[in-house]
């Protein structure tokens, strides 16, 4: 249900941005300024031709404003879906989740669970061994295998690396 939400809310706001730069027609300043906020300007001053490049200006320095803005909420977009789904699917990163596990850590054993500092919730899904380990609050890494879905999560300073998948 949350990354539902999450998605939908990027999906919304990735594109009234772009309806907003789409529609980014600024109005001449003529009509944008009152009367004595353009005389304080100096505006009056300026030639037909001359106000009329000024707003020409403005409006291709927006548009290029908007753009670049546009840009780059969508890469914060993406970056954002990318760190919080980590785990659920594969957008092709193979760069590995380092965290620590909250609390103790008894060994691996298919079935436990193991919450994370940052907040994720991996479950082992296949035997692993590390007998008679007892820390807390350990580094673990988590790297995903170079095929298929299943992840690897090992704990600093030891060599044995269980499957698990993420649960939250």
């Amino acid at each position: 249900m949350k990354m539902s939400r999450l998605f939908l809310s990027i999906a919304l706001s990735v594109a009234s941005t772009c309806a907003v730069a789409q529609d980014s027609t600024l109005e001449p300043l003529r009509n944008a300024m009152s009367e004595s906020e353009f005389k304080a300007a100096g505006l009056e001053k300026l030639t037909p031709a001359e106000l009329a490049a000024l707003d020409a200006w403005l409006q291709q320095s927006v548009g290029q404003q908007t753009a670049q803005a546009v840009a780059q909420a969508k890469q914060e977009g993406r970056k954002e879906v990318e760190q919080e789904t980590r785990g659920f699917f594969d957008f092709g990163t193979s760069e590995p989740i380092a965290s620590t596990i909250v609390g103790a850590f008894n060994g691996f054993a298919k079935g436990r669970q193991y919450t994370l500092a940052n907040g994720q919730v991996w479950e082992q899904v296949e035997a692993a061994s590390l007998a008679g380990v007892r820390r807390t609050d350990p580094a673990v890494k988590i790297t995903p295998s170079r095929f298929g879905n299943t992840w690897f999560m090992k704990i600093d300073g030891y060599n044995t690396a269980a499957p698990v998948r993420r649960i939250k």
